[in-house]
């Protein structure tokens, strides 16, 4: 079982930043792939990002390429999502998922467990 729990949304001016983080429990977290994903009012849940369980390998959305970085820690169980340059668009709650099989890294279902979300908000 793995509990993941996302903190670090809120309001913020576009072109402006903010860093999300996804806390994980379990023992199986760093052979885990990670992902964000975002769902704005009135749309599917789209993916934003993905990581491999080593860190090695990363997975961007065009829309978000160049502008977002996710990480991880994997001695603290935890990962990351640094979103520069943000835009009114990227308006979403923002959910982690881990992957405990295998599977596209950019599809919704492969993903096992999922947090509850955290809400960012970027005013124009």
């Amino acid at each position: 079982q793995v509990q993941l729990v996302e903190s670090g949304g809120g309001l913020v001016q576009a072109g402006g930043s903010l860093r999300l983080s996804c806390a994980a429990s379990g023992r199986t977290f760093s052979s885990a792939a990670m992902g964000w994903f975002r769902q704005a009012p009135g749309k599917e849940r789209e993916f934003v990002a993905a990581i491999s369980g080593s860190g090695g390998t990363t997975y961007y959305a065009d829309s978000v390429k160049g502008r977002f970085t996710i990480s991880r820690d994997n001695a603290k169980n935890t990962v990351y999502l640094q979103m520069n340059s943000l835009k009114p668009e990227d308006t979403a709650v923002y959910y982690c998922a881990a992957r405990l099989g295998v599977g596209a890294y950019k599809v919704l279902r492969n993903y096992d467990y999922w947090g509850q979300g955290t809400q960012v908000t970027v005013s124009s």
